[in-house]
């Protein structure tokens, strides 16, 4: 029996079933934590290098990094949902994706934001100036002459004001500011003697940017008003030709200016960040602690009211509560 047993063929065992219910369960292996999360972790690393390079973001003939530098201080809402999702998911490179943008936007705009003294300050030496664009379709001139009025300016200059709202300007401005330059659709309104003034042609088809000279405390100031062509959205993308021309027309007349101490105040229709608007901060100082939205007046997100300085400091820059107009007035204390 013993012999029988050892020759028999051992009994044939079947295959596990591949596929069925009465396949083996096998515990699922997760993914490695380091492979969490990649569209956040992309996210966040592709923002941080398009922020802190942004000049070299190209346009692609659509002027689309333009649109993005004036975008640039909205950059950062990219980071909370990128942090929520590296929590969520407990993914380490969507956190670090979040922690290098985090460090990139505040080596970039934390200057901005750290910059000036007290919002709103006034009174002590130096010069408090205000510049609005009103809107020639401004409802109320004499009530927005009254609010820049508030701001306690030595120098307010407008911009879009029209022969028929400029009678309600000047009833309220000339009694605080009793000296007056006008050419074309902006104006200039000063606490001192205003003891030149001339039309600047930087756009020979435009009458909206002026050169005066104002006697002011510590010697006299060049003050440069202007209202720069607007970017027009069309079928090829951001036509910004024209207020390009302008912006270089306008710094080629600030290579000729023989004063010391400087003032560009106006509508100048690029963002802050805006590489087009290099050829005048080149040359001039943006008056800027902050942000500063200036537009669009009931939701600001991009400041396009700017004030610019040679030979004078920004101690603070501030805007204005809405008016009657598009855009909210911009304020600086200049001292220097």
């Amino acid at each position: 029996m013993t012999a029988l047993t050892a020759v028999l063929p051992e009994p044939r065992t079947e295959p596990e079933p591949r596929t069925g219910p009465d396949r083996p369960h096998r515990p699922h292996r997760a993914a490695p934590r380091w492979r969490r999360g990649p569209v956040p972790a992309a996210l966040g690393l592709l923002t941080a290098l398009a922020l802190g390079g942004h000049r070299l973001v190209p346009d692609l003939g659509l002027g689309l990094g333009r649109l993005w530098e004036s975008a640039l201080p909205w950059s950062g809402l990219v980071l909370p949902p990128v942090l929520l999702c590296a929590a969520l998911r407990r993914a380490p490179a969507a956190a670090c994706a979040g922690g290098v943008l985090a460090l990139v936007w505040a080596v970039v705009f934390g200057p901005v934001l750290l910059a000036g003294g007290t919002a709103g300050a006034t009174g002590g030496p130096g010069l408090t100036v205000v510049t609005h664009n009103v809107n020639a379709a401004n409802s109320d001139p004499a009530g927005t002459a009254r609010a820049l009025l508030a701001a306690g300016p030595d120098l307010v200059a407008l911009e879009e004001v029209t022969d028929a709202a400029l009678p309600a300007y000047r009833g309220v401005l000339d009694k605080a500011l009793p000296h007056y330059a006008r050419t074309g659709t902006v104006a200039l309104w000063s606490r001192y003697p205003v003891t030149e003034s001339r039309r600047l042609v930087i756009d020979p088809g435009w009458n909206r940017s002026l050169r005066a000279e104002v006697r002011a405390p510590g010697g006299p100031v060049a003050v440069y008003v202007a209202h720069l062509a607007s970017v027009r959205t069309t079928v090829a993308g951001f036509a910004t030709a024209q207020r390009d021309r302008d912006i270089a027309a306008l710094a080629e007349a600030l290579d000729g200016e023989p004063l010391r101490r400087v003032l560009l105040l106006g509508d100048l229709n690029t963002a802050s960040g805006d590489r087009a608007l290099a050829p005048l901060t080149d040359r001039l100082t943006r008056a800027a602690t902050g942000f500063g939205f200036s537009w669009p007046a009931a939701f600001p997100v991009v400041r396009i009211d700017h004030i610019l300085t040679r030979g004078l400091t920004a101690t603070d820059t501030w805007t204005l509560p809405a008016t009657p107009s598009d855009h909210r007035p911009v304020a600086a204390r200049l001292t220097g």
